[in-house]
């Protein structure tokens, strides 16, 4: 196996949940194989052919009172984080984030990028965002335990037939439902502290909203049900409450089943369950269910998100823009990419089921025999090729734009050749408009050969691939499977075509896997050698705004450069981890998509990626990527435009500079061609230094004593008798925005005091010279919240913090930089989090000590 798929199924946890799920789903399309061997698909057609109008319009109108209700959901969440927002601010972004995550599946995380986006703009705290999918979640449990308990106890003989109990065990097993509910309630009324599991405080959200989560959640899944049942064929005798409970296990079964969509299973557990109904007639009533309640609020939920984004122009709505601005930038390529991939099982689904006789009647008198059974195949091969790109486009590569513009006009093309099918290519027309719009969403070059193939993604194209093999041999049930009938070749004859393009989706799609198996890895780039490290040079003195940049010229960090080398991010591998340092340098608009090529590589490098010491700026971006955040600490940046050693509070500061001059002190600044001389004389004092504090050289976030890398840079020298007793190397920031310093050594001559006297001088020469900030680097563990609710993290970091004081010295480093009266940013980690954090924070700690012994010990 390729070290590609490697990486892909190192997670064992994963490797188990992705087969389950195709286990699932083969025993439910065995389920349904079983349950619907005579079915003829045209008796599906039919069905939906005969509903009135009125169900029609009926199953609209529940659909709307669901989708309305849904919006409680959102609502009572907000108010059990304590953070309430109005319905008509709530209701927008409920509605589109359930017309989204329905139809997209994962719906905590469709769904819930949505929420975090609008109600973060909205000032809820991240946290908190998360506390409102949470309890979304725990509604639809709720409320599918209080219906099915209702069900089960009010139709206890529908129920029983239904399920081929007893009613006596029917309302055991009801009542049974309803006391776990009035159960929770209960705690809810009574219980006032936190819940503590592992380690973690869990705040119920109280009687009266736990209530309303109840009553909303029941609700709304009456009108889902509703919505199906109206479409139901009539010879459902079910009644309504016990349908109630059928839809709500079927509801159940697929959102629990991890199969996108719950596609098959919700069908599956129907048909199973509602054995007198005719199966064409469940099947078709399904069908077109999924179209009012899931596509319908989809393509509607689109089509809101893009006037919204149009609303930015509009004053009455500008206060929405920016945060939907971002949204749209964000969710567009997710979403196209699904929607992409929906039209690719369409094509399949529908290279598998015969064509409609009328329209094939009238296609033969048009076209020759030839171009209908090539543009059979051609369409099953373009539904292939669509589920292919999709990944691509997800990850907003312009290739694969290019690529899926070309299949989506010609599959609209054969869809018409293929059997008039007006209503496929128009919504591959109608993808591909969408898709023109949204050029400049896709613009990273990366190629499509380098995209790793997701486990989400792949299992979805398995399930796709497998319904569209199953239904080609349904609709070919009772064709004789003789060699000459795959060579057989008629426009009234379906069935050969329909064989033939099941195997050429069968052939395709594992000659495309077999390919990715085989193909080979990546080879790790090399060290930067001198060309690279000038490159990375100049992007810095272009870019280069936050100092910490200039640590990529230490050349002992690999350089990951943008396609075209405007951008770079620095990096070293230790353990399992994948460590960048700092944020991404370089051209703001090429940062997004070096930031998704970092995590690209780490996955193919079987490593965990981490950000390490990244600022405020960007840390939408790596939430984007799906890594969480651990507060490091804060760093210390003096404003120079106010700096000077006039006033009351700069006393301190005043006695230690006039100290160091009366010891004979001086200050310069050399440039760097002056370095080279003095380096030998600097060597000194740095070895010297490292001597008497018996330490070794550090690495990765800090620089060492290297000539090559201290003579890119200026050189701050403190004299004494004209002989340098102390230097440090100058970080100069582009556009003058930032200086700082590296390495700080000081030999014996040097006076008492002599690093705060070279602080002081530095800050001087640096207002002098019209620089804003000077960077005092950062204080770790610094900042973190002291509450009872605040996340592990935090306390975690403050137990360090506090019993740690002998060994580190926390408080007196902070003591230190607070008297140059700094104003404090935070500085973060992202990385996958969770029980991966501390294996990362070892790695990270062994990178800047040496090694792990060096983390334990001193050297």
């Amino acid at each position: 196996m390729s070290p590609r798929f490697a990486a892909l199924f190192s997670d064992r946890r994963r490797v188990l949940v992705a087969g389950l799920t195709l286990v699932v789903l083969g025993l439910a399309v065995w389920a349904l194989e079983k349950n619907l061997a005579v079915l003829n698909p045209g008796e599906i057609l039919a069905h939906l052919k005969s509903l009135p109008r009125e169900r029609i319009a009926e199953a609209l109108l529940f659909c709307g009172l669901s989708y309305a209700v849904l919006t409680l959901y959102d609502w009572l969440a907000l108010r059990g984080v304590d953070h309430p927002l109005p319905w008509r601010q709530v209701a927008p972004t409920s509605l589109i984030a359930f017309g989204i995550g329905h139809s997209v599946g994962f719906q905590a995380v469709s769904g819930g990028s949505i929420r975090f986006r609008d109600y973060t703009a909205a000032g809820v705290p991240g946290l908190k965002v998360a506390g409102v999918v949470a309890l979304v979640s725990v509604a639809f449990a709720l409320g599918v335990a209080t219906l099915l308990g209702l069900s089960l106890l009010t139709s206890p003989d529908d129920a029983g037939r239904v399920l081929h109990l007893e009613p006596s065990g029917i309302r055991e097993l009801g009542s049974g439902l309803l006391a776990l509910v009035a159960a929770y309630v209960l705690l809810n009324a009574i219980r006032r502290r936190p819940l503590t599991w592992r380690g973690r405080e869990f705040r119920l959200p109280g009687l009266p909203l736990t209530l309303g989560q109840i009553v909303a959640a029941s609700t709304d899944l009456c009108f889902a049900a509703a919505t199906l049942y109206v479409l139901l064929p009539d010879t459902v005798t079910l009644g309504y409450p016990a349908f109630v409970g059928v839809f709500v296990l079927a509801i159940y079964a697929g959102t629990i089943s991890n199969v996108p969509g719950g596609l098959g299973v919700f069908e599956t557990v129907l048909i199973l369950l509602l054995p007198a109904a005719p199966p064409e007639g469940v099947l078709g009533a399904v069908l077109l269910y999924r179209v009012v309640y899931y596509l319908l609020p989809f393509v509607l939920a689109l089509f809101f998100l893009g006037l919204r984004l149009l609303a930015t122009q509009n004053e009455r709505f500008r206060r929405y823009g920016s945060r939907l601005q971002d949204s749209v930038e964000t969710l567009a390529p997710p979403v196209l990419a699904t929607t992409v991939f929906l039209a690719g099982a369409v094509l399949l689904i529908s290279g598998a089921t015969p064509a409609i006789d009328s329209r094939l009647a009238g296609l033969s008198e048009m076209i020759p025999l030839g171009l209908l059974e090539f543009s059979h195949l051609a369409g099953s091969a373009i539904g292939v090729g669509l589920l292919i790109l999709a990944r691509g486009l997800y990850r907003r590569l312009d290739g694969a734009w290019w690529l899926t513009l070309v299949l989506l006009a010609v599959g609209a093309v054969v869809s018409m050749l293929k059997g008039l099918d007006y209503e496929e290519a128009t919504l591959l027309s109608v993808i591909l408009v969408v898709l023109l719009l949204s050029r400049e969403r896709f613009y990273r070059r990366a190629s499509l050969l380098e995209v790793r193939d997701s486990q989400r993604w792949l299992m979805a194209t398995v399930a796709v691939v497998a319904v569209a093999v199953w239904v080609s041999m349904l609709s070919s049930r009772g064709t004789d499977y003789s060699r000459e009938v795959w060579w057989r070749f008629a426009f009234d004859d379906q069935s050969p075509r329909l064989m033939r393009a099941g195997l050429l989706t069968v052939l395709l799609f594992a000659g495309y896997m077999l390919w990715r198996l085989l193909s080979p890895a990546r080879r790790e780039p090399d060290p930067p050698d001198a060309a690279a490290l000038d490159r990375a040079a100049s992007i810095i003195a272009t870019f280069g705004g936050n100092t910490i940049a200039n640590l990529a010229l230490l050349g002992d960090k690999q350089l990951l450069f943008g396609p075209d080398g405007d951008a770079f991010i620095m990096y070293q591998r230790s353990g399992r981890s994948l460590i960048a340092l700092g944020d991404p340098v370089g051209n703001p608009a090429k940062v997004e998509a070096l930031t998704w090529a970092f995590r690209e590589l780490a996955d193919r490098s079987s490593c965990w990626p981490v950000f390490y010491q990244v600022s405020p700026d960007q840390l939408p971006l790596y939430l984007d990527l799906g890594l969480s955040l651990a507060k490091l600490g804060e760093e210390a940046r003096v404003p120079l435009t106010t700096f000077s050693l006039v006033g009351s509070k700069r006393q301190s500061l005043r006695n230690e500079h006039r100290r160091a001059q009366r010891d004979g002190a001086s200050f310069a600044v050399l440039a760097p061609a002056e370095v080279e001389a003095k380096l030998e004389e600097l060597r000194r004092i740095s070895d010297d230094w490292l001597t008497g504090k018996s330490v070794a050289e550090k690495g990765f976030s800090v620089g060492r004593f290297d000539p090559e890398y201290l003579s890119r840079f200026h050189c701050a020298c403190v004299l004494r008798d004209g002989q340098i007793v102390a230097f440090a190397n100058l970080w100069l920031g582009a556009g003058r925005e930032e200086m700082s310093i590296d390495l700080m050594r000081y030999g014996p001559a040097a006076p008492k005091g002599v690093m705060d006297y070279l602080f002081i001088e530095l800050m001087l020469w640096g207002n002098a010279q019209g620089y804003r900030w000077f960077n005092l680097g950062m204080a770790p563990l610094a900042g973190l919240e002291n509450h009872p609710l605040a996340p592990f993290w935090h306390k975690l970091g403050r137990i360090v913090h506090r019993y740690g004081e002998p060994f580190y010295n926390f408080n007196g480093l902070r003591r230190y930089k607070e008297k140059f009266q700094p104003e404090w940013r935070p500085r973060y980690l992202a990385s996958p989090g969770g029980l991966v954090l501390p294996r990362v924070l070892v790695d990270t700690a062994a990178l800047i000590a040496g090694g792990i012994k060096e983390v334990i010990w001193k050297s």
